[in-house]
């Protein structure tokens, strides 16, 4: 440890500290722009300038390592004198642009200003002019404004992994720009607008939308993806504007996709407000008790085994545990289910069907086995993680076939099945280098657990893992890759019919069920005969379009709810706004419709229900249950990592206009990976 003086208060830091870091240890606050601690230090701005003893001019802090020994003012005439004149430089070239910028309220500039700048310039030169640059749909460009603190730049490079963002030209004449005019390729791109420390990069979705002060600010969690990302969502009246990042090093650190961020315009369009009844093969709007009675007559005179259900991929695990609840007590049905394919999954043990390395363990792999995933589009902060691990400890990252540009550099090897089986019967190479490493990380995607092999793949790899002691309470190589947000939530509930078999998939195949409730299930595929489809959500989707009854439902902003991520942490989303016209909670839906058919309500109100699911994730904590694992056996099969449909995977993200640009913007670019 290093002792060093920060304004006459004695201060111990780490070796490698920062006097910048040093000074806010010692509860001094240093104002800076380019400085940032997810990024590397380019000491551009000289905001952060402070006075160390023996030096004959202020030093940039950011850029200067703490020493033994040193003496350190930041407070005094000198260094106001000094911050003021970088801040009058800075002020030069800036357009007098506040009442009119979308960073005004939130602008690092302006409250730095205010401390810092002064009444008037002593440079009577015309203020320079930067032509705008085009960086695609999302990013809204005022390069007029830029103070060149290189933020983006970095991000772009470092964290991102699309050297895309630049410099060109010299002194004033200096520009931040893509070199070809193009959109960013990346998932993170619009992390650039929070680093933004000015109003040069804005969003331009959100352009003139609202000021900072006029919003309703709620924090909660994304449910974009399995990785259950921290945001706060900001709304304006009922009607939700943007959505923000919140800071949680566990999981998303400070960045979130751009899904997450841009496809909330999706919330608003393309509802569902009032209950509809097929009349006549056409959807008529109804009333609740008409909806209800509907639903409750044809439910009374079907068999309870010729009634499934389905829940989807955003459901809280409030509404899945009602739903739970709702065909176990009210039609006493053993049909409902979680998946919308024939996926494998061993509910035995917890561990068994989460990430079990976590999100920020995955930092410490020393080998990483992608098999059947392409995690930057599954799970794109859990890749950002990736790429980080591999800039820092140059880890050796092996894939399963050509699976496109994941922004790190990977291994290529065969993508069948029989690879998997050499490593297993240790005849590859791959087998020596798990057994050597101390903590490696296998990922399985669900691409790999929907094939004929998937329960051959998964158990004897796990038993391979087990042996050589890569299965232990200090470090679980085997993980599991989800894509949705509901996934691990409805494991740990038990929803998978009959011991997660594939006999509901088949009877729904050969259209055995008379009817099907669909609870927000928008991504199953069959040909309806048939069936009565009763479809519970917010969405008019896929599921709406074939449904005989709809009930309006809410989105994850919309409705308290608990969420458990990939890595199995329990989180809670928080309501922001209301639903719209008609449309209930999907837990009171349930509710009540089970009040219609039983004369008698599931749960008194939420809070019996959210006691009652507490004890049932306590009681059932997954430590063992009865699951028994089928007969299995190899079979060579070739290993297709499923092309997902990133700006369209889900109901919410289909109906945004910003996602649909995003999507066809992609879609002109040339496509990478040659295995999907």
């Amino acid at each position: 440890m290093l002792k060093l003086k920060v304004n006459d208060i004695d201060v111990e830091v780490e070796e490698g500290t920062t006097v910048l870091q040093a000074c806010e240890q010692a509860g001094a606050e240093i104002p800076r722009f380019c400085y940032h601690e997810k990024l590397s230090i380019a000491g551009n701005c000289r905001m952060c300038l402070v006075e160390m003893e023996k030096s004959p001019k202020p030093i940039a802090s950011c850029a200067m390592p703490a020493a033994e020994g040193m003496v350190l003012k930041t407070n005094t005439e000198k260094v106001k004198k000094a911050r003021k004149g970088v801040m009058e430089f800075l002020l030069a070239n800036h357009p007098l642009d506040c009442p009119v910028c979308d960073q005004g309220g939130e602008c690092d500039l302006q409250d730095q200003s205010m401390y810092y700048g002064i009444d008037k310039s002593r440079f009577k030169e015309n203020k320079r002019y930067v032509p705008e640059k085009y960086m695609g749909p999302l990013i809204k460009t005022q390069m007029t404004r830029c103070i060149h603190c290189t933020r983006c730049i970095r991000f772009a490079t470092e964290v991102a992994g699309v050297p895309e963002l630049g410099a060109i030209g010299r002194g004033e004449n200096m520009q931040i720009t893509t070199y070809l005019e193009k959109a960013m390729e990346s998932e993170l791109s619009a992390n650039v607008i929070d680093l933004c420390p000015v109003g040069a990069l804005t969003s331009k979705p959100y352009v003139f939308e609202a000021r900072p002060w006029e919003l309703k600010k709620t924090e909660t969690i994304d449910v974009m993806d399995a990785v259950g990302s921290n945001i706060r969502v900001d709304t304006y009246g009922w009607e939700v504007k943007r959505v923000l990042p919140r800071i949680n090093e566990e999981i998303n650190e400070e960045w979130i996709s751009d899904k997450t961020r841009y496809a909330c315009d999706g919330l608003k369009n393309q509802r569902l407000d009032t209950p509809y009844v097929k009349i006549n093969s056409k959807l008529k709007p109804s009333s609740w008790d008409e909806a209800f009675k509907v639903v409750s007559e044809r439910i009374s005179i079907t068999k309870s085994e010729k009634i499934a259900g389905f829940i989807g991929d955003m459901t809280n695990m409030e509404t899945t545990y009602a739903a739970k609840d709702f065909f176990e007590k009210t039609i006493k049905s053993e049909n409902l289910e979680s998946r919308y394919e024939k996926l494998y999954i061993n509910t035995n043990v917890r561990s068994n069907y989460l990430f079990n390395s976590s999100i920020e363990g995955i930092e410490k792999s020393d080998l990483i086995i992608l098999i059947g995933t392409n995690p930057r589009f599954e799970a794109t902060i859990l890749n950002s993680r990736i790429r980080k691990n591999y800039l820092k400890n140059k880890t050796e990252i092996i894939s399963l076939g050509d699976v496109g540009d994941l922004t790190y550099p990977y291994q290529v090897i065969s993508n069948y099945t029989d690879t998997i089986k050499d490593i297993i019967d240790n005849k590859h190479e791959i087998s020596e280098k798990i057994k050597k490493k101390k903590y490696p990380s296998i990922i399985f995607g669900q691409s790999v657990l929907k094939l004929k092999s998937a329960p051959y793949i998964f158990e004897e790899f796990k038993k391979y893992l087990l042996e050589n002691n890569k299965i232990s309470d200090d470090w679980n190589a085997l993980n599991i890759l989800s894509k949705n947000s509901s996934t691990v939530g409805s494991y740990d509930l038990n929803v998978l019919s009959k011991n997660s078999s594939y006999e509901i998939f088949n009877k729904l195949e050969n259209n055995n069920f008379e009817i099907l409730i669909l609870f927000g299930q928008d991504n199953l595929n069959f040909e309806k005969k048939n069936e009565f489809i009763i479809y519970i959500g917010s969405h008019g989707d896929k599921g709406a379009s074939i449904a005989d009854v709809i009930l309006p439902g809410a989105t994850y902003t919309e409705q308290d709810g608990y969420f458990t991520n990939l890595e199995g942490k329990l989180q809670k989303a928080y309501k922001a706004s209301y639903p719209p016209g008609e449309a209930k909670e999907d837990w009171q839906i349930i509710n009540e419709l089970s009040s219609f058919i039983k004369r008698k309500n599931l749960y008194k109100d939420k809070n019996q229900l959210i006691d009652s699911l507490i004890n049932y994730l306590n009681l059932n904590n997954k430590n063992e249950t009865d699951f028994e694992v089928p007969e299995y056996n190899f079979k060579s099969e070739k290993i297709i990592t499923e092309e997902i449909d990133y700006y369209h995977s889900n109901v919410i993200a289909r109906a945004s206009k910003t996602m649909s640009e995003c999507k066809n913007i992609r879609m002109s670019l040339p496509k990478t990976g040659t295995d999907n």
